[in-house]
């Protein structure tokens, strides 16, 4: 059976749980991406770097500019770059209007967390192709990036 909502108790080992308020959430989530960004091993710096640059929040550096003074990064980049993927201008807007959003508008960062790792998971191209899948066979979405991901509960 596919659910079509979010699944309740689900939890990140590292403490990470839907209880949180979404701001609490994202600045949980912000400081672990901070970590990665600021780590010595390219598999985990790389990606987040990749995010920040592509979210225009220091566009004047290339990933390479950016890994040599990776250091350098604060906090306060890591949640820009947050808000702006939530399609916010920056992360003061955001965090007076993220908590009256529902708490599914971070669930891809929680399948990033390995919070759904219990789940089956179909992914699809894009959100036409899992609607249509969806509405034959149900199922609980999730936006990543252009693709889509399907849990079954």
């Amino acid at each position: 059976m596919w659910s079509t909502s979010l699944a309740v108790g689900v939890t990140a080992a590292d403490g990470f749980n839907n209880n949180l308020s979404n701001s609490d959430f994202l600045r949980r989530y912000a400081r672990r991406l901070l970590r990665h960004a600021r780590a010595d091993e390219p598999v985990k710096t790389l990606p987040v770097l990749r995010r920040i640059i592509a979210m225009q929040v220091m566009p004047e550096l290339r990933v390479t500019d950016l890994y040599a003074v990776r250091t350098s990064i604060q906090l306060k980049h890591v949640l820009h770059m947050l808000a702006r993927e939530l399609e916010f201008s920056a992360w003061e807007v955001c965090k007076h209007s993220i908590d009256r959003l529902p708490a599914a508008v971070l669930d891809r960062y929680r399948l990033e967390l390995g919070m759904f790792g219990d789940y089956r998971k179909n992914w699809f191209p894009d959100i036409v192709t899992a609607r249509a899948w969806q509405q034959q066979n149900g199922g609980y979405l999730v936006s990543y990036g252009r693709q889509v991901v399907a849990l079954l509960a």
